[in-house]
């Protein structure tokens, strides 16, 4: 079903070291509104849409894990070069005792993940709603995060990961759209 090309979806650069906005990017790693959140829903909602939509669901989870990968490359690039100093002036020591700097699945406050945060209600329209949710909490999320950043070579990817979560609403708005449609058709057997 996949197939793995060796680099990321979007370069990633950073302009230093900056466990800071590491602490707060780790958010759309590990959080509820974050990529990995979104794969394993889409992914897992995709066994009971309508085959009319399954494809969408396919290609946007997927799509999600690349997000994962540069959300995981960026985090890494800003604490690599991190001193323990650092690390305690970011507010990440209690991450840093657990895993020094490996990345782990939690979000900016570091309360771990849960399938809790994985969607899933069996009613098309219903998940789909979910999704476009989703969607926009993760692009108000890379808004917010880009508002506070001050390294602009970051900002520019996050910028993209931003503009793929505006992409990825409009599609899930219009699989919506041709639900309803095909709802609204007559039956006849």
């Amino acid at each position: 079903m996949w197939i793995y090309e060796k680099k990321l979806q979007y370069p990633v650069r950073v302009s230093s070291c900056n466990p800071r906005l590491a602490k707060y990017l780790i958010e759309q790693y590990g959080g509820a509104d974050g990529e990995l959140a979104a794969a394993l829903r889409y992914l897992n909602q995709r066994y009971t849409i309508p085959d009319k939509v399954i494809g969408l669901l396919t290609d946007i989870g997927t799509e999600e894990f690349a997000h994962l990968e540069m959300i995981a490359t960026m985090v890494y690039k800003l604490t690599k070069d991190a001193t323990p100093e650092q690390i305690k002036a970011a507010g990440i020591e209690d991450h840093y005792v657990d895993h020094d700097k490996a990345l782990f699945y939690h979000n900016a406050t570091g309360v771990p993940f849960t399938a809790t945060y994985i969607q899933a209600k069996g009613d098309p329209i219903a998940d789909l709603y979910e999704d476009i949710a989703a969607e926009e909490k993760a692009r108000a999320t890379y808004q917010w995060i880009i508002n506070i950043s001050d390294d602009p070579d970051l900002n520019d990817g996050l910028r993209f990961l931003r503009e793929r979560e505006i992409i990825h609403s409009q599609r899930f708005r219009e699989a919506v759209e041709i639900l309803k449609e095909e709802q609204g058709k007559k039956k006849i057997f």
